[in-house]
């Protein structure tokens, strides 16, 4: 297993240092520094003395990958990628062209991220599971057939229609919690329970769809009818085996997806008023800060490896036949 683990951190590793060139080489062939400065200052009349000084006091003045004018070591490491993204890969996100620290942004924008994600990821899960088992249970039914049609409905429907509608409805019909903001403490509550809401609703259909197609798989396995066989209740059968047995899928998905919990929502909190960092990733979108943007990007690759490493470890605790050698 340490082998496992050991040899998935070196792909991990490689894997980062690729999204740090492409991401890297991507924004720098979409905007020259110039156009950066120009976008920054406001405008395309702003004179070339006022881009230069700009380029000068955030370091866009050198050259990209190779500076011909230095000697040495310095014709590498005096460049606008060795000092603005060869230290992403040490986690040191630096600072945005604004002049503020990323890395103090995101541990200050991290709490109210997780304080968003974390009860709209569990009661989705919870949710989406019993759901979707129950129509397994009473699969063939007039309930399983309006349950299914009920996913369908609200897998096509946009997320954007499930927040409007609830800030129409909860906040300006019923009054009963605000349209956006956010306050730290027990005070969030009444400011979360909206968008938890909206975030349990808008990823029921899909989810419970999935997993009722995992749950009908495992109903018509060998194994399911052994244990009908042998005199088990029907009761038994589906919690004690069926679930079980369903679960393994289930963690791809779930496991995988806990780190990335920290990266937030870029709609929810945008439209909510959340200052999270979902909310601070489109804010940098749209001022153009692409320092902000390199380092969100590499961020949740790093949080991405690492789910999927933690999720192949959750295998061998859901099922004891995995093994890695």
């Amino acid at each position: 297993m340490i082998a496992y683990i050991s040899r998935r951190l070196g792909y991990g590793v490689l894997i980062l240092i690729g999204v740090n060139l492409f991401t890297f080489a991507l924004f720098f062939a979409v905007n020259t520094p110039d156009d950066m400065a120009r976008l920054a200052i406001g405008g395309q009349r702003v004179s070339q003395d006022a881009v230069e000084k700009w380029k000068s006091e955030r370091g866009y003045d050198k050259p990209l990958f190779i500076n011909r004018a230095a000697e040495g070591t310095a014709r590498v490491t005096d460049t606008i990628f060795y000092q603005r993204s060869v230290p992403l890969l040490k986690f040191d996100f630096g600072a945005s062209d604004g002049g503020r620290s990323i890395g103090s942004e995101i541990l200050n924008r991290m709490g109210p991220s997780l304080a968003l994600a974390v009860p709209t990821f569990l009661l989705g899960i919870i949710v989406s599971i019993v759901f979707s088992f129950t129509l397994v249970f009473f699969r063939a039914t007039r309930l399983d057939f309006w349950g299914v049609v009920l996913c369908v409905l609200l897998l096509s429907i946009s997320s954007l229609f499930y927040i409007i509608a609830g800030q129409w409805m909860f906040s300006k019909l019923l009054r009963l919690v605000p349209y956006s903001g956010y306050l730290n403490g027990l005070d969030a509550i009444k400011f979360l329970a909206l968008p938890v809401l909206v975030g349990v609703i808008s990823r029921l259909g899909p989810e419970a769809r999935f997993y009722r197609t995992l749950f009908l798989e495992e109903v018509g396995k060998d194994y399911v009818r052994t244990a009908r066989a042998k005199g088990l209740s029907e009761t038994a059968v589906m919690f004690r085996h069926v679930l079980r047995n369903a679960m393994l899928p289930i963690l791809t998905g779930t496991v995988s997806g806990l780190p990335l919990l920290f990266m937030g929502s870029l709609i929810a909190e945008s439209f909510f008023g959340i200052p999270g960092l979902g909310s601070y990733t489109i804010d940098a979108i749209n001022a153009q800060d692409f320092s902000i943007v390199r380092a969100m990007v590499f961020l949740g690759s790093a949080l991405y490896i690492v789910g999927l490493i933690l999720a192949d470890i959750s295998y061998t605790f859901a099922d004891p036949r995995v093994r890695f050698e």
